[in-house]
């Protein structure tokens, strides 16, 4: 049994540091999906065999990298949303995955979304931590007055529509999403407080 866990805690810690060097190398990005697992190796000094072993395949790569770098942005954006509005935290997820040095990122998220789709079951961990940001904006929405189903189903839906944006942005960079932003929260503010003339 002793033998047996230490194999595993090996195991764990191999592939926590093979997820280092990744993260190291690549830095804010992600490797482009045309890269093979082969060169990937070869760009953190070692086997492929041992990135298959550990992560499965290419995809499993990215996915993994993607996690660790979505959590680290998420313990970020968590901080500020201590002192934050709702909006306010709207506006900071939007700034922090549309700098330009998190375009290769988004591109990835949305790689890796799409193998996803088709395949759920091998992506189980990126498909969980899709939840974290509406978890947080729930919260937010939840302080601002809202009931717990309604804070639920705005924060699910700007979320969504940040989602939308987002690789609106990356497939025709540059089409204004940062006054579409704003359009999403004077919807949002629109619910409670309907203008009292139409806008221009």
């Amino acid at each position: 049994m002793g033998v047996i866990l230490s194999t595993s805690e090996r195991k764990g810690s191999a592939r926590e540091r093979l997820l280092a060097r990744l993260l190291d190398a690549f830095g804010e990005a992600l490797p482009p999906p045309e890269m093979s697992l082969r060169e990937i190796a070869a760009r953190i000094e070692t086997s492929h065999a041992l990135l298959r072993y550990h992560f499965g395949s290419l995809s499993g790569v990215l996915a993994a990298m993607l996690e660790a770098q979505r959590s680290r942005d998420n313990e970020a954006l968590l901080e500020a949303a201590q002192q934050s509005t709702f909006d306010d935290f709207v506006v900071a997820i939007w700034r922090t995955y549309t700098r330009p040095e998190r375009l290769s990122r988004a591109r990835g998220f949305f790689y890796v979304a799409g193998l996803a789709a088709y395949g759920p079951e091998d992506f189980r961990e990126f498909v969980e931590s899709l939840g974290d940001l509406t978890v947080m904006l729930s919260a937010l929405a939840e302080r601002e007055g809202l009931d717990t189903k309604e804070a639920r189903d705005v924060a699910t839906v700007t979320v969504a529509a940040l989602r939308g944006l987002l690789l609106q942005e990356v497939l025709t960079p540059g089409t204004r999403s940062e006054d579409a932003v704003t359009l999403i929260l004077r919807m949002r503010e629109g619910r409670s407080h309907p203008p009292s003339r139409p806008e221009r």
